[in-house]
């Protein structure tokens, strides 16, 4: 059965994902997950855990809803001291993200969950990604010409690494997981399906 080429499906509206894939040459589908698929974190609950219990609820959503593909489930936040940063609900809550970033060292993890699925057979496999980052010491006037441009809009962190910030520095890791998907961690994955 493993030989049988299914469709890869995006479980997913991230226009950042799509270019990842995209520009990797990988052809798949797109169809994002109910907004149901989402929920907040639980009690105790680890940031790894977190990411990789959101990605298979978004994978498994759309899983439930085809007949045969693989399906790709992704979550991604920040981490810093502690704090899950996910993405800024308006200008004032980026503000507040980024002025806690700020002159400190912060990981971006990311979950992803593979699901294929023929028929009622189903395999999962699922990983996280984890990428070190430094943003320095911006000042707030910065901070405010940032803010103005709304790029830090459905940003895990208020931030894209993709937006050519040169107060974002990479220290180890994945970059295309700070974009929003670790490739490396998706190819390895899809090796043996």
């Amino acid at each position: 059965m493993a030989n049988i080429r299914l469709p890869l499906i995006l479980a997913s509206a991230s226009p950042r994902r799509k270019q990842l894939l995209a520009e990797a040459g990988f052809i798949f589908e797109t169809m994002p997950p109910e907004e149901h698929a989402e929920d907040g974190l639980l009690p105790n609950e680890l940031p790894e855990e977190y990411v990789l219990r959101l990605a298979f609820q978004k994978a498994k959503n759309v899983a439930d809803k085809v007949e045969r593909g693989i399906i790709l489930g992704g979550d991604t936040i920040v981490l810093c001291s502690k704090n899950i940063l996910e993405k800024p609900v308006d200008r004032n809550d980026a503000r507040r993200m980024i002025r806690h970033l700020r002159g400190r060292v912060h990981q971006v993890v990311s979950g992803l969950c593979l699901i294929r699925k023929h028929g009622k057979e189903l395999t999962v496999r699922q990983e996280t990604a984890t990428t070190q980052l430094l943003m320095q010491p911006i000042s707030d006037e910065e901070l405010e010409t940032y803010l103005d441009t709304g790029k830090w809009e459905g940003k895990a962190g208020a931030f894209g690494y993709q937006d050519g910030n040169d107060w974002i520095t990479l220290l180890e890791g994945s970059e295309s997981n700070v974009v929003g998907l670790p490739m490396e961690t998706f190819r390895r994955m899809m090796a043996p399906l």
